[in-house]
């Protein structure tokens, strides 16, 4: 009767030796990835509240100054120390809500074009096109708007609106003359443009994460192309599209060379679009060169307090408009 060894294969001494050196080297990599990453997220918290605490602290003589009254006035007087940034703060707002009322309906109408009606062989090039236009710099929007755009704007556009409102009440005080070029729409037209990309980029990105089957769905049941997306694309991805329009108006809020080159920057508020004015990025960037004496480096600084502070009540409102949207949808 035969006999057939089975042969055991020979387990070295030194394997579990090494498994448990494999498990360290885990271990420690995974440690170090978890605390590095824990690291870069309180350093943009720290990175936060220092530039808080440095606005704050300088800011604190002009507030110390002028109290509420520096909000709520509208004088800016260097010789005589009396500063208030009810002017800037009117044209922050203004510039950047005509910006988005003007940008939003477009940026939307492109990204809807490009996702549902453009052919696929002009996509790619509308796409690029706008992706580039994202990556123009600021200073370059501001020399096209002054020598191009300005005169434009000054001979044609503003006598011609000018003209058609006059025998409107309220509205002719609104786009009242004489026709600058330069001036709070202005400035709003150029930012419309500026900020038209970044909405348009996530509009788009957003619009192509809604399933097929769910606008094939609506489609074999009678649905129109516009139908489809207003009933099912927007409402589908209404959280990224409230995501991109409110980047749109942060960099709005804080856009600085393109508008100085072409508001006016006259620290007066008035009831015309047409007229000069000014915003807090664009007085900042004027006159922080020019800046002599304790008051007056504080007042500029304090405007960059209360631009970081309106920015993030904007972000704020945005962040609790995405909470109260996301608890409906899951109801």
């Amino acid at each position: 009767m035969a006999n057939y060894a089975i042969d055991v294969p020979n387990q070295s001494p030194s394997a579990p030796a090494s498994r448990a050196e494999a498990l360290r080297r885990f271990r420690f990599g995974d440690q170090l990835f978890r605390r590095t990453t824990k690291a870069s997220a309180l350093l943009v918290l720290l990175i936060m509240v220092g530039i808080i605490i440095s606005l704050i602290v300088g800011a604190w003589p002009a507030l110390h100054t002028f109290g509420l009254g520096f909000i709520f006035s509208a004088s800016w007087n260097p010789v005589t120390e009396q500063f208030g940034a009810l002017a800037s703060i009117y044209g922050t707002i203004i510039t950047s809500a005509f910006a988005m009322l003007l940008a939003v309906p477009v940026g939307l109408g492109i990204a809807i074009f490009l996702t549902e009606i453009c052919p696929y062989w002009l996509r790619r090039p509308v796409g690029i096109a706008i992706e580039l236009l994202a990556g123009i710099p600021s200073i370059i929007y501001g020399i096209w708007g002054l020598f191009v755009f300005v005169p434009f704007v000054q001979t044609t556009v503003q006598p011609a609106i000018i003209a058609l409102f006059a025998p409107i009440p309220l509205l002719n005080q609104l786009f009242a003359g004489p026709a600058y070029g330069i001036g709070l729409m202005t400035a709003a037209f150029i930012l419309a443009i500026m900020v038209l990309p970044f909405i348009t980029a996530i509009s788009r990105d957003v619009f192509l994460t809604v399933p097929t089957v769910l606008k094939e769905a609506a489609f074999g049941i009678g649905c129109t192309r516009w139908e489809v997306v207003r009933s099912v694309v927007i409402p589908y991805t209404r959280v990224g599209l409230i995501g991109g329009i409110m980047l749109g108006l942060g960099r709005a809020l804080g856009e600085t060379m393109a508008v100085t080159f072409v508001i006016g920057n006259a620290a007066r508020i008035s009831p015309s679009l047409l007229a000069p004015g000014t915003t807090i990025s664009a007085t900042i960037a004027n006159e922080f060169s020019e800046a002599f004496g304790a008051t007056y480096l504080s007042s500029l600084i304090a405007l960059g307090l209360i631009l970081f502070v309106i920015t993030f009540i904007v972000l704020a409102m945005s962040r609790l408009l995405l909470m109260r949207i996301e608890s409906t949808r899951a109801k």
